[in-house]
């Protein structure tokens, strides 16, 4: 089942349950202090293990209010928004235009609330324990908490990478451990009476393309505003792309003293590092340390290390070099680091706004559909069938539930990207897996928007807060928080209010961000067209770590699953470099091997210590 996490929170309903559900919490926490919050009616409301500046706790008579994560309430503001509530259904009014990432808690007249955040980020998840239902922060904890077991379907899915579509995408990898998904909160009544509530809604997406970036340019200054102090210095990406850069500009006119990062790759033609020097000439006084890719520790360094999270992630690649960079920052006096991820996620949306901006305006759909197929060098024949299809979300997760195991091929004008599983994923895999997808067309599962272009965007931007929230995991270790302020709600809420056939252009790259940091960000950097990789780093990973996927190949926690062929793994295990187009895939399946690996490290407590955090009221 693999440790318990080393900062968590588990809700529990205002009602009577088992004595042995605390029992059980206390042997989670080990040997850390285990805070217990209470109710109005003095049962326990939040248990768990969590730095004191992670979660701000007030109270208004018989009203709890927190916030677990980064957040613009101070705890004098807090307690005052609380004193709006007597209801749960004023809970997110009273906390309207608060801004940041973080997890909203409440105990409220016998009910209990608690959600996440939109971006997916801050994730909220529940199961049944000791007769009562309850939610936590993070689905192992839930799973050791439940004894779960895999759910070996939910687990196949991840061989597709990141195309596993909603509502699947962000379903957890433990059987009776349930997501509560992004944008809704979940109830736990008194009673026992349980149910979801949608407290986020899109934005209108009517807003000009000036508009929408003044509004994205205020989200973004008070993400980074609310992360960083005049003269303290900060950590931050630069990478050259107009995504870190724009936080390195937004941080220095915030008064951050600076420490950038820059990766000078080995091949010739990549170009991040002029861009980025470019970028460090109009930001005096940063300290910019650049390193070139040799002198790193390799990609999938670490391979055989233990892995720990809620489900398997990419960031498994870059973990060891990351970390690594993140102690240099820090050494430099740094209290945080700033990350660009995410910004490609959010700030521009898919080409398939198209298929609805050629029913609205059909001169300019034209126009783009043009500009797309150009640019991606698209078949006319293809373009034309995706644009005049007209087939629901359900059947479109239903046709990708037969077409498994065949690359997807301009999918970009549909509903997205077609979940696909490499060759050597098993029989069963594929049985399962289609099964999964078929279920959820059944349930007529919806698009989480009617618009496909919309749907898309969403989609793409809850991914990026997903996997910032990996980020922000795998870089704890080195002692310094990463903050991702592209993934904050309300800059996902300010990209999201733009016309999207404004916010993405296929003559221009980024033109919602470009229009953003107009003024800040020199224009050598907003007007760059190119996307530098690290394809020469990534091979060169792989053979350095040949001994650790030889090992794989012949012990495979997937094979032994029944998730793969054992043949077809190996030959993609010691013959990487052979793999034509299949990047994607294989480092998906090295993230599920390691996951899997890491949960055969059993967690065994040897003590607790108890801290009763009972709120005070201010």
């Amino acid at each position: 089942m693999g440790a318990t996490p080393a900062c968590w929170f588990v809700v529990l309903p205002d009602r009577a349950h088992a004595p042995g559900l605390l029992d059980r919490l206390r042997s989670l926490a080990g040997p850390a202090v285990l805070h217990l919050v209470p109710h109005a009616s003095g049962r326990p409301w939040l248990v768990g293990c969590w730095p004191d500046e992670e979660l701000t706790i007030c109270v208004s008579g018989d009203v709890r209010l927190a916030v677990a994560g980064m957040s613009s309430l101070r705890p004098a503001e807090l307690t005052a928004r609380a004193r709006q509530i007597t209801d749960t259904t004023h809970i997110e009014p009273a906390l309207s235009g608060a801004h940041g990432c973080f997890h909203v808690l409440a105990s409220v007249a016998g009910h209990t609330y608690v959600r996440g955040s939109f971006s997916g980020q801050r994730r909220v998840y529940r199961a049944e324990a000791a007769g009562v239902t309850v939610c936590a922060d993070q689905a192992r904890v839930l799973a050791r908490l439940t004894g779960a077991e895999l759910d070996t379907t939910q687990l196949a899915l991840q061989l597709t990478a990141d195309t596993v579509p909603h509502p699947l995408a962000e379903g957890a990898l433990w059987r009776g451990v349930h997501v509560v998904r992004p944008g809704t909160a979940m109830e736990l009544a008194r009673g026992g009476k349980v149910r979801t509530r949608r407290w986020w809604r899109q934005p209108a997406a009517g807003l000009s393309l000036g508009e929408a970036a003044t509004g994205l340019r205020e989200a973004l200054e008070r993400a980074v505003a609310l992360r960083v102090r005049p003269g303290e210095v900060v950590g931050a990406d630069l990478s050259g792309g107009m995504d870190s850069t724009s936080l390195c500009f937004l941080a220095a006119h915030a008064g951050a003293r600076l420490v950038t990062v820059t990766l000078d790759a080995g091949a010739a033609n990549n170009e991040d590092r002029l861009y980025a020097s470019r970028a460090a000439e109009h930001l005096p006084g940063i300290e910019h340390l650049v390193f070139a890719s040799a002198d790193l520790p390799a990609y999938f360094s670490g391979l055989d290390d233990r892995v720990e999270g809620d489900e398997p992630t990419a960031v498994l690649r870059a973990r060891v070099q990351q970390q690594y960079l993140a102690e240099q920052m820090r050494a430099r006096g740094a209290l945080l680091r700033l990350s660009g991820f995410g910004g490609d996620q959010v700030v521009q949306p898919s080409p398939a706004y198209v298929h609805a901006l050629l029913r609205h305006s059909p001169a300019a759909g034209l126009r783009h559909a043009a500009g797309w197929r150009a640019r991606h060098r698209r078949p006319l024949k293809m373009i034309a069938r995706t644009l005049l299809d007209r087939g629901s979300y359900a059947a479109w997760l239903t046709e990708a539930a037969g077409l498994l195991h065949t690359p997807p091929a301009g999918d970009d004008l549909r509903w997205g990207l077609r979940p696909h599983l490499p060759p050597w994923a098993s029989e069963q895999a594929l049985q399962l897996c289609g099964e999964r997808l078929r279920a959820a067309a059944r349930d007529a599962a919806e698009p989480l928007h009617p618009e496909r272009g919309r749907h898309v965007w969403t989609a793409a931007a809850q991914h990026g807060g997903r996997v910032a929230g990996h980020l922000a995991h795998s870089g704890a270790p080195a002692g310094l928080p990463l903050h991702s302020p592209f993934c904050d709600d309300a800059v996902i809420e300010a990209a999201l209010a733009a016309r999207p056939h404004e916010a993405a252009s296929p003559w221009s790259y980024k033109p919602l961000l470009a229009a953003a940091m107009h003024g800040l960000v020199p224009e050598t950097i907003l007007r760059r067209t190119t996307k530098d990789h690290f394809g020469y780093e990534w091979l060169g990973g792989l053979r350095r770590s040949r001994h650790v996927l030889a090992t794989w190949a012949e012990d495979s926690r997937l094979v032994a699953a029944g998730l793969a062929d054992e043949d077809a793994l190996r030959r993609a295990l010691l013959s990487p470099q052979l793999l034509i187009g299949q990047i994607a895939e294989l480092e998906a399946t090295l993230a599920v091997e390691a996951w899997l690996r890491g949960l055969e490290h059993q967690h065994t407590p040897d003590g607790t210590r108890e801290m009763n955090s009972a709120p005070t009221a201010r």
